[in-house]
């Protein structure tokens, strides 16, 4: 049983393929607990309003338990993956349609024809 040296398959790997399969670099710390808020916040609330009047006989740290138990797996993996997906779809830079194309293929929308001259010019 052979094992490939780190080298051998490092070669293999070009740097313009390597670069062009990177993935997006993932946000920073701060934008992930500002997704994080947004989807937790409202979870809880909502939580909260749902669930708050069937738990109110319970004692404080079990309404916390039971709140908990369903608010955290629900932000950490529908919401935060969610918001995470959103916030990629609105980085991403966005092609041009057909229906975008100008005149002659013209960003001006003129094409290459020269504008006629008029009367005062």
């Amino acid at each position: 049983m052979s094992i490939a040296a780190p080298e051998a398959t490092a070669s293999a790997t070009t740097p313009a393929t390597a670069s062009a399969a990177a993935p997006p670099a993932a946000p920073s710390v701060h934008v992930r607990a500002l997704l994080t808020w947004l989807a937790v916040y409202p979870a809880i609330t909502l939580a909260q309003v749902l669930l708050g009047p069937p738990l109110a006989g319970l004692a404080v740290p079990l309404r916390v338990l039971v709140l908990t138990a369903l608010v955290v797996p629900t932000a950490v993996y529908l919401l935060v993956p969610g918001l995470l997906r959103a916030r990629a779809a609105l980085l991403r830079p966005r092609r041009r349609g057909p229906s975008a194309e100008r005149v002659d293929g013209h960003p001006s929308g003129r094409g290459s024809q020269p504008r006629p001259a008029g009367p005062g010019r």
